[in-house]
């Protein structure tokens, strides 16, 4: 009797091709048995040391630009701040003036009020109210013999010299008693002539007059011959144009 084989004897070399669909779901299996074990397997100390590295390199660039932004802002405010201190210094505070927009008028005198334009100033002039004349004699009382001399000082007692024309022309030694009026020079002068004199402050000029002790008349008009001054008081005034100095007193013999 020959031997029979069981029904699982000859599986193993009579099975039927796998098709494509089980094929490729083997692949697929062994490929994720073949993943799993690296998916769970831990980064080695290197790995982690790269990591912290680069982690450390990206931190240190952010704040070195962080930083550098900073800077630059600050520096562009305190450029502004400089430059807006300058203008408002430049143009000075708001309290000097009117400030309305658009307003020429208000503007060009806040200018000129700011900045004033200096204007010549005239040169001082002699004060003519402080030049004075004053009459003198060389005696208060004179012998029959002897002529009077007569002197008309003018003085300057301002600060300032004083140009003054002590000339004939604006010279009269006047002589009266009384109501009388005895003598002046100006009556029977021959010529009258200008001198300008500058008298400096406090200095002063004088004139002389002997005075023969004869009378005289308004346009020099004839005096009997002999017709002299009697003895008895007189009184001298001096006069310098239109200024008259106070009188003087003196006596003849």
């Amino acid at each position: 009797m020959g031997r029979q084989d069981t029904p699982n004897s000859g599986a193993g070399r009579n099975r039927p091709p796998k098709s494509a669909a089980q094929k490729s779901a083997a692949r697929n299996s062994t490929a994720r048995n073949s993943a799993a074990p690296r998916a769970g397997r831990k980064p080695s100390p290197a790995v982690y040391r790269r990591r912290r590295l680069f982690a450390g390199v990206a931190l240190l660039l952010v704040l070195g630009l962080i930083a550098g932004g900073v800077a630059t802002l600050t520096s562009l405010l305190g450029g502004a701040q400089q430059a807006s201190s300058a203008q408002d210094s430049t143009q000075g505070p708001s309290t000097q003036g009117p400030s309305t927009e658009g307003d020429g008028t208000a503007q060009s005198a806040s200018t000129e009020s700011a900045s004033p334009t200096a204007t010549p100033s005239a040169s001082p002039t002699c004060d003519q109210k402080l030049v004075t004349v004053k009459a003198t004699t060389n005696k208060t009382s004179y012998a029959a013999d002897e002529k009077p001399v007569l002197s008309l000082t003018v003085s300057n007692g301002g600060k300032l010299p004083c140009k003054v024309n002590i000339g004939t022309s604006q010279m009269d030694f006047l002589v009266t008693s009384g109501s009388d009026r005895v003598f002046s020079s100006a009556d029977c002068q021959a010529a009258s002539t200008d001198l300008v004199k500058t008298i400096a402050p406090g200095k002063s000029e004088t004139a002389n007059f002997p005075w023969p002790r004869n009378r005289s008349v308004q346009g020099c008009e004839n005096v009997p011959d002999g017709t002299v001054a009697g003895s008895g008081y007189y009184v001298f005034i001096a006069k310098l144009g239109a200024k008259v100095s106070p009188p003087t007193v003196f006596q003849l013999s």
